[in-house]
C-alpha cells in the first residue's frame, strides 16, 4: 500500500472517532471505564474473527496495550480530577504532538506545524465553547498532557513495529477491555445497559472503539504522520457538527470559525500530500 493510500485509511479512523460523542449520548449511563471495557471487548472479538497473528513481539504488545489502555485510562482520570473542558482540551494536544514526533522517522515542514496549530486554535475554540478558561492547577491537567503524550508516542512508535500485522490489534483490544473492566471493578460501580444502550456498545465496539484502531495502525505505520495528526483535529469539529445535525447541540459563531481553522490548517499541513503521487 502506498504511502498516500495508507494516509487516507487513516483519515477513515478520524471520522469514526467523529461518531463518539453523539454514540456515547445514547449510553451515558455507563461508567466510563465500563463503557470501554465493554466496547472493546467487542472491537476485539469482532477483529479476531480474522484471527490473531503469531510471533507478535513482546515490545509490540507492550506498545499496542500500552498505548491502547494507557491513553483512555489517563484520559477518565483526567476528567474525574480536573475540569472537563480544559482536561480535553489538554488531552487534545496529541495531535500537534505527533506532528512534532513526526520528525523523528519523517521530514518535518513548516505548514505540518502551522496547519497543526490552526487546528489545534479550532479545537479550542470547540471545546471551550468560545468561554475563556482559567486553567488553575489541578492534577487532572498533568494527568491530561500524560495521556496526550502517551497517544503521540503510541501512534509515532508503530512505525518500529510496521511489520506487525494490524490483525494483532484485535489482541490490543481484548487485552485493554481485560484491563479496563479491572479497572472499573475498582474505581467504579457497574451499570447494567438496557434497550438501545446495548446497540450503542455494539456500535461503538464495531466503530470508533473498534475498526477505527486497525484504521489508524495502517495510517500511522505507513502513512504520512504529519498530516494525519494535523487532520486529527477534524474529529472534535465533525463530531460537534454531527452533533448539531442530530439536533444535539447549536450552531455558533465560534463553531463557525473553528471550521474554518481546523479545514484550513488539514489543508495546509496535506500540502505536500496533494504534490506528490502515491509512493
Amino acid at each position: 500500500m502506498g504511502r498516500n493510500a495508507a494516509t487516507w485509511v487513516g483519515f477513515g479512523a478520524i471520522a469514526l472517532w467523529a461518531t463518539l460523542a453523539a454514540l456515547t449520548t445514547l449510553a451515558e449511563r455507563i461508567p466510563p471505564l465500563q463503557l470501554l471495557a465493554m466496547c472493546f471487548a467487542v472491537g476485539g472479538a469482532v477483529g479476531a474473527l480474522r484471527g490473531l497473528p503469531r510471533g507478535v513481539p513482546p515490545g509490540a504488545w507492550a506498545l499496542g496495550v500500552g498505548g491502547l489502555f494507557g491513553y483512555h485510562l489517563l484520559y477518565v482520570l483526567a476528567l474525574r480530577t480536573a475540569p472537563a473542558v480544559e482536561a480535553s482540551l489538554i488531552a487534545y494536544l496529541w495531535p500537534l504532538l505527533i506532528v512534532l514526533l513526526s520528525a523523528l522517522v519523517d521530514r518535518l515542514r513548516w505548514f505540518h506545524v502551522a496547519g497543526a496549530t490552526l487546528g489545534l486554535a479550532g479545537a479550542a475554540l470547540i471545546v471551550a465553547g468560545g468561554r475563556g478558561l482559567s486553567f488553575d492547577p489541578a492534577p487532572g491537567h498533568g494527568i491530561a498532557l500524560l495521556a496526550a503524550l502517551v497517544w503521540a508516542g503510541y501512534s509515532v512508535a508503530q512505525r518500529r513495529y510496521a511489520g506487525v500485522p494490524t490483525r494483532a490489534v484485535a489482541g490490543f483490544c481484548l487485552a485493554t477491555a481485560a484491563l479496563a473492566g479491572a479497572a472499573h471493578l475498582v474505581l467504579e460501580t457497574p451499570v447494567m445497559p438496557r434497550g438501545v444502550e446495548w446497540l450503542a456498545i455494539l456500535v461503538l465496539g464495531a466503530g470508533p472503539v473498534g475498526a477505527a484502531f486497525f484504521l489508524w495502525d495502517v495510517g500511522c505505520k505507513r502513512g504520512d504522520l504529519a498530516v494525519l495528526g494535523a487532520a486529527s483535529y477534524a474529529a472534535p469539529l465533525l463530531s460537534t457538527l454531527l452533533l448539531v445535525a442530530l439536533g444535539l447541540a447549536r450552531p455558533t459563531v465560534a463553531l463557525a470559525l473553528a471550521c474554518l481553522l481546523i479545514t484550513g490548517g488539514a489543508a495546509l499541513a496535506a500540502m505536500g500530500m496533494w504534490r506528490r503521487g502515491d509512493a
